[in-house]
């Protein structure tokens, strides 16, 4: 524990994944916007699908809760039919974009190479990436998480330097608790955590993984998020299924906030 650093700042963001429409986004965001009109103490995030991004940022105008897209291209522009470049979102009203998520990386095909080279597209594009990382059940039960985790970091952010790392978000996320409904104690989430922090020292420079802000992204709900929040190591979280429903990821927001 470094009772001594200071507190980095909580933030929680919201994944909707393939769900919403555009009116039921705006609708999701206006609840929410009502929800969180006192201003929790930490900074929050809702990352709609493509479709629902314009709606869902007209309804948050002026809230202070940001936007994020879930994936983006590597290159600004070409012929990526289906695509949409860090640009685009930028452009819709985007600050965020969500970078390697599991289901990407074990669904499409995304490997730490892809990764790394959204991650800098999002750099270049003003966005701040939230990048993903984390172990399957299988690597976990073979003693592999940690050398997953480290090697998933190096091929993030190798030749990143300090300033450029300290200017994304890190989020954690165990591949075997992400809809499952298992969610990592929170003594293994720390450990993960600490890892991933020695990894950004190692590959950005000493002091910075200290710096940077790690969310848990393993099931996170109403319930557990305060026990989760309680410990040091956790910044905050990557909600998926309960983002959806605008009383269950406020209840998270305030949980973040009241520990912040």
């Amino acid at each position: 524990m470094a009772a001594a650093w200071p507190r980095r700042p909580r933030f929680v963001a919201g994944n909707w994944k393939m769900h919403r429409t555009p009116a039921e986004g705006a609708a999701l965001a206006r609840e929410l916007a009502e929800l969180l009109r006192a201003r929790a103490a930490c900074e929050v995030a809702v990352c709609p699908p493509f479709t629902g991004i314009a709606g869902v940022v007209e309804a948050l105008r002026d809230t202070g809760i940001h936007v994020g897209g879930q994936n983006l291209h590597a290159e600004p522009q070409g012929a990526f039919t289906g695509e949409v470049s860090g640009a685009m979102l930028r452009a819709a009203g985007c600050r965020f974009v969500i970078v390697g998520h599991s289901e990407r990386r074990h669904g499409c095909g995304e490997d730490d190479a892809t990764v790394a080279r959204k991650l800098r597209a999002a750099l270049r594009d003003g966005l701040t990436p939230i990048v993903c990382v984390g172990e399957t059940l299988a690597e976990r039960d073979g003693d592999q998480m940690a050398d997953v985790l480290v090697r998933q970091v190096l091929g993030a952010y190798d030749g990143l330097d300090a300033a450029t790392a300290k200017a994304t978000v890190v989020a954690y996320e165990p591949v075997w608790a992400i809809g499952t409904g298992r969610v990592a104690t929170p003594a293994q989430a720390c450990a993960a955590h600490q890892l991933l922090r020695a990894a950004l020292d190692r590959v950005s420079g000493p002091g910075v993984g200290r710096q940077v802000a790690i969310l848990y992204g393993g099931s996170v709900n109403a319930d557990n998020a305060a026990s989760l929040f309680a410990e040091e190591e956790i910044d905050g979280a990557l909600v998926g299924g309960a983002s959806l429903q605008a009383a269950s990821f406020w209840k998270i927001v305030a949980a973040a906030g009241s520990g912040a």
